[in-house]
């Protein structure tokens, strides 16, 4: 059975909870291999290339990923050491897996994923400028009247929805089993997306988007419905997406329908400008 709204907001200490909420979730954004310590991004092609910031020549083909490791270079993965020639195997898109290696006295990692078709490399460095210099992410003081009471309402078959991208030309595919409606300053609803855990996820925009919240995106996390398809949409938790912070990302766009026509003053703000 999911907490009702009414329920979430009878309990002492709602500031105290967000607050713990979100120093968790600036930890783990600021953690030292997090996205904030990407250094760049490479979209592989046939043509084994070497970069100045991760060991190896990378390409890809048909059968996925590979590098190529010479002299002293290595990378560590799953527990064991690989060099020479190593093939990652076709990955599953949005997946992705990580592979360290030492330098100097610092670990660093490289993401080895699969974004909108396409294999890319992420090496990540706990040095990195963007990391570095990152002061927190400013959010709106939680308001109990963006603790919201919604009801989920499957599609008659999950969709599958093709949004855009921060990038270019970049699609990618999400599959969406049906819409989560509620009643803010009006009836408003969200198609939502597969979440962690049995969850839902919302991608969004609203009449704060651009002013004081980051322009393209913002997403919320929604618990998985309760036998009678009742949800609590928690607003205040409404986080940025990598791509608020560093020009390495590949996020996506909401869908058209999820461009809320409601100011949603609650949950992170235009992160401050970093320095790539």
């Amino acid at each position: 059975m999911s907490t009702s709204a009414s329920d979430l907001l009878t309990e002492s200490g709602f500031d105290a909870a967000w607050r713990e909420w979100h120093d968790a979730h600036e930890r783990v954004r600021a953690d030292e291999h997090g996205f904030l310590a990407i250094t760049s991004i490479r979209w592989l092609g046939p043509e084994p290339t070497r970069y100045p910031d991760v060991p190896g020549a990378w390409s890809t083909a048909d059968d996925g990923p590979v590098v190529v490791l010479v002299d002293d270079e290595f990378l560590d993965l799953d527990g064991r050491r690989v060099t020479g020639i190593h093939r990652f195997g076709r990955l599953p898109e949005r997946s992705s897996l990580t592979a360290s290696w030492t330098t100097g006295d610092t670990v660093a990692v490289v993401e080895i994923a699969r974004r909108g078709g396409h294999d890319i490399i992420r090496p990540r460095h706990p040095d990195a400028p963007i990391r570095t210099a990152y002061p927190g992410t400013d959010a709106y003081p939680p308001q109990e009247r963006f603790v919201v009471d919604g009801v989920f309402t499957p599609f008659p078959e999950p969709r599958e929805v093709t949004v855009g991208s921060v990038v270019d030309g970049l699609q990618h595919v999400y599959h969406a089993p049906g819409t989560v409606s509620f009643d803010l300053d009006g009836p408003r609803s969200l198609v939502a997306f597969d979440g962690h855990g049995g969850g839902l996820l919302a991608l969004f925009t609203d009449l704060t988007s651009g002013v004081t919240t980051y322009a393209a995106n913002r997403s919320v996390s929604i618990a998985a419905p309760d036998e009678d398809g009742r949800v609590t949409i928690d607003f205040n938790r409404a986080v940025n997406l990598p791509c608020a912070y560093t020009p390495y990302a590949t996020c996506p766009l909401p869908p058209a329908e999820n461009r809320l026509q409601v100011a949603v003053e609650a949950g992170e703000k235009v992160p401050s400008a970093l320095t790539p």
